[in-house]
């Protein structure tokens, strides 16, 4: 066999196996049947108002329980047409990860699936004629749905909050932060005087997973990848301040690792102040309980959070601190057809010990409602009310990052830091990201990081509050 031969069955072999590799990342849509015309002629249609993890993973868990029944319907209505991989969106403040990556495509993720998609916003559910109507009064019927419409910040009544602050609550709040300290620098090089301490002072508000880490990207974004592009600016001059009204940030967290988040984050000269509350927020100060103010321009507001209430239902049994009331079932109370989980919802924490408590509104609490919720919307479809499965919320642990060589983690019992839990961090959360093309961008983007400092520019078109 000559060299030519050779060469071509060589080309031919590596052809056929990036084709197949192709269509493995890219398989085919499986169309649900609530897809095909007439619409309502189908005996059960599954309406799952939210794509969020509660939401999304619900519907993925239908599709693969009715992948062979041509009688169940499953169509997901959401205000956006991509689902928020909401560990990584901190990362998002320092260019560390694309937003593109982290806004996984929904539409495309549930069509492959076997579900139906549509992108609008539930305005009004009524409980008693079993639709929804959404943004333009078009209508939704359903047999049985799920609401999973997440949570939103919580306020506390704080005075100038929310005019006066940037949130974070997903992908566009995180390129806001961006644009903001961006702005900040290009702001303070035009100067030629004195630079008001308002300009480089950032102020996080709230000690949790979200707030650490966001404080931990801002220093990342200053120290590592602004700072050579603006040599005028002394970064050292920036100050990033951490407040948290309780003794402890990440209280959630072992006391143990609690330290050494606390510990890597002065090391980097981040401010940590605990027992400090703010009271009131005003266009550049923060003024603290107890009679200290903070000069500052900039705030981020990462405290706190209030279930999603926002679409009109009367009859909904609705606590306005927890969210609505279900059972231990995920089936809201009085109704044999309606279903809640996720953040909105208050679903009762029955560990030992939890007596009276809800299930804290986390992701992995979420997704295992929409593991559940599943279940039991085909069990009483098909009439198994004694298949019906309870929830129990099983913690599994908590990973937080604060840059790119440093986490704290907390899985099943064990306990570690450092450069391990930071890589340990990266291929956990790696793994559970649902697009394949995603997965590939993301672990591409923090390849070429080891290697080159992002581009880090600000896009005028993204609006702050």
């Amino acid at each position: 066999m000559n060299a030519w031969v050779k060469g071509g069955l060589v080309l031919g072999g590596l052809a056929v196996g990036l084709g197949t590799l192709r269509r493995a990342l890219n398989p085919s849509p499986r169309y649900a049947p609530w897809e095909k015309p007439p619409y309502g002629d189908f005996e059960n249609k599954v309406l799952i108002l939210g794509g969020g993890f509660g939401g999304y993973t619900a519907a993925r868990d239908l599709c693969d329980l009715i992948k062979n029944r041509d009688d169940v319907g499953v169509l997901v209505l959401a205000k956006n047409n991509f689902f928020t991989f909401w560990p990584m969106v901190p990362g998002i403040v320092s260019s560390d990860i694309d937003a593109r990556n982290v806004a996984q495509p929904l539409r495309r993720a549930l069509i492959t699936a076997g579900a139906s998609f549509r992108r609008a916003e539930g305005k009004k559910l009524d409980l008693e004629k079993k639709v929804v109507v959404a943004d333009g009064g078009i209508e939704f019927p359903y047999d049985h749905i799920v609401i999973s419409l997440g949570g939103l910040p919580n306020f506390f009544g704080i005075p100038g909050v929310e005019e006066h602050s940037l949130t974070m609550r997903g992908v566009e709040d995180a390129e806001r932060i961006r644009n903001r300290v961006i702005e900040r620098f290009e702001e303070v090089s035009l100067i030629r005087g004195e630079v008001p301490e308002s300009k480089l002072t950032f102020v996080v508000i709230g000690g949790g997973a979200t707030g650490v880490e966001v404080a931990s990207e801002i220093h990342t974004l200053v120290h590592e990848n602004l700072a050579p592009d603006y040599p005028n600016i002394d970064p050292h001059r920036v100050r990033i301040i951490l407040l948290e009204a309780l003794p402890n940030i990440l209280p959630e967290l072992d006391p143990a690792l609690r330290k050494a988040a606390r510990a890597r984050m002065v090391n980097q000269r981040i401010e940590v102040r605990t027992n400090a509350m703010a009271q009131e927020i005003i266009e550049n100060c923060v003024k603290l309980k107890g009679g200290n103010n903070i000069s500052t321009e900039n705030v981020i507001w990462t405290a706190g959070n209030r279930p999603n209430l926002g679409i009109e239902a009367d009859g909904l049994p609705v606590d306005e601190r927890t969210g609505i009331k279900v059972d231990e079932y995920l089936r809201v109370e009085g109704y044999q057809n309606v279903w809640a989980i996720g953040d909105c919802a208050a679903v009762a924490d029955i560990r030992e010990g939890q007596d009276g408590m809800v299930v804290p509104p986390t992701a992995q609490a979420a997704v295992q409602q929409g593991h559940v919720v599943a279940r039991n919307v085909l069990s009483t479809i098909d009439g198994r009310e004694e298949d019906l499965v309870r929830f129990e919320y099983k913690p599994l642990g908590q990973l937080v990052e604060l840059g790119s060589d440093f986490a704290v983690n907390e899985v099943m019992g064990v306990r570690f830091t450092g450069l391990v839990a930071a890589i340990f961090w990266r291929m956990a959360y790696l793994v559970r990201l649902n697009s394949p093309q995603s997965k590939v961008r993301v672990a591409a983007d923090w390849i070429v990081g080891l290697f080159l400092r992002p581009a880090v520019t600000q896009i005028r078109g993204t609006s702050e509050r």
